[in-house]
């Protein structure tokens, strides 16, 4: 029995220091990778805040808009989440990212009341023949 206990025993110091070995090797990976750096994170958040751009600034369709803010508002989420992680804040990333996601549900809602008002008025979503809302 004591010999079997010593088998496992060692077995299960082995499987450890195997597994201490990989996670250290897949950090290393990581870390040499493309998605472990810190640039990588910031060109994608510029892709998709000038995306946003794009949208909001060459389109007349509301909803398209509204895109617009929203891979704004992401690519801001991507800046929050990275700093927080190559920066070595804790949650503090992940918490603002967390509010700017409750805030982008709340604007999208108000938007989207916004959007079927101006449908019910206008009969039209185009941002450019709303110049007025009536009553």
């Amino acid at each position: 029995m004591m010999l079997f206990l010593q088998d496992a025993a060692d077995a299960a110091t082995e499987v450890a220091a195997d597994t201490a070995v990989v996670s250290a090797t897949a950090v290393d990976i990581a870390n040499s990778t493309f998605a472990g750096n810190l640039y990588a994170y910031l060109i994608v958040s510029g892709a998709l805040f000038l995306l946003g751009l794009a949208a909001i600034l060459t389109r007349r369709n509301s909803l398209y808009v509204l895109m617009g803010v929203e891979l704004i508002l992401n690519s801001a989420n991507l800046n929050f989440v990275a700093f927080a992680r190559f920066g070595n804040y804790g949650l503090d990333g992940q918490v603002m990212a967390l509010f700017v996601i409750v805030l982008a549900a709340a604007e999208a809602a108000i938007a989207l009341a916004i959007v079927l008002r101006i449908f019910n008025d206008f009969g039209s979503i185009d941002i450019t023949r709303t110049d007025s809302l009536r009553d």
